[in-house]
């Protein structure tokens, strides 16, 4: 399967790659910020089918064209979309100022949208796009304080997610998205020191990895949550 990965350089984007790569049919692309960590992941793909290219979810407009020819010359045409890429900043809402609350908005929301339209021509019947949320931007869910803009990132990416899965349904291509819960990441861990998960990324990888294969037989439209605890 040709399979893209949206912030795939550490944490559980990371692994989800890992996890992918390790069938040699897969061709894995991935994006992300980290020039030095997207190498590293080319040089663990030991069945050599990890392509990379480096991007930033705040400039992904300027980028377009070169996304699309580097998707054009290492993949041709894209089965999956696992868009991972996301940023969290813990900080009352009163002590957001507005170049934070974009970049968050640019990073969870804007950019995958964006990288979605990028790579819909690529896209035919039988594909599946899967967006990665969280529990605090799930309805009805616990909310956190600190969490304001972050929550409200990941429910805009949700309620885009069933839009999609409307408009992609004649085209036969799936859209879905996972909530999840806190899984122990590097960013969970800047966000909130000390913290602990109940979730490593490693299993949370695992979970993802099947469903973004198999989850398009069952599922289109839906906003699933994926949480052991609370959140």
């Amino acid at each position: 399967m040709k399979i893209v990965v949206n912030g795939g350089t550490r944490g559980i984007g990371r692994e989800i790659v890992l996890l992918l790569a390790r069938e040699k049919r897969n061709l894995v692309f991935v994006t992300g910020r980290n020039r030095i960590n997207l190498k590293q992941l080319s040089a663990d793909a030991v069945n050599g089918n990890i392509f990379t290219h480096p991007l930033d979810m705040m400039h992904i407009e300027e980028n377009e064209k070169s996304v699309a020819e580097a998707i054009a010359g290492s993949l041709k045409n894209v089965d999956i979309l696992i868009n991972n890429a996301g940023t969290l900043v813990s900080a009352d809402f009163m002590d957001f100022n507005n170049k934070e609350a974009v970049r968050m908005m640019e990073t969870n929301f804007f950019g995958p949208a964006s990288l979605i339209r990028i790579l819909r021509p690529f896209m035919s019947k039988g594909s599946h796009i899967v967006n990665i949320s969280s529990m605090g931007g799930f309805q009805g869910s616990s909310k956190y304080r600190g969490l304001s803009y972050y929550s409200a990132s990941k429910a805009a990416l949700s309620c885009l997610s069933e839009c999609l899965a409307e408009e992609f349904r004649d085209a036969g291509i799936a859209v879905n998205c996972l909530a999840l819960g806190s899984v122990q990441t590097e960013m969970l861990e800047e966000a909130f020191p000390g913290y602990k998960a109940e979730v490593s990324a490693r299993d949370m990888a695992e979970f993802i990895a099947d469903f973004a294969i198999n989850g398009n037989k069952f599922f289109n439209g839906k906003v699933i949550p994926v949480a052991a605890g609370d959140p």
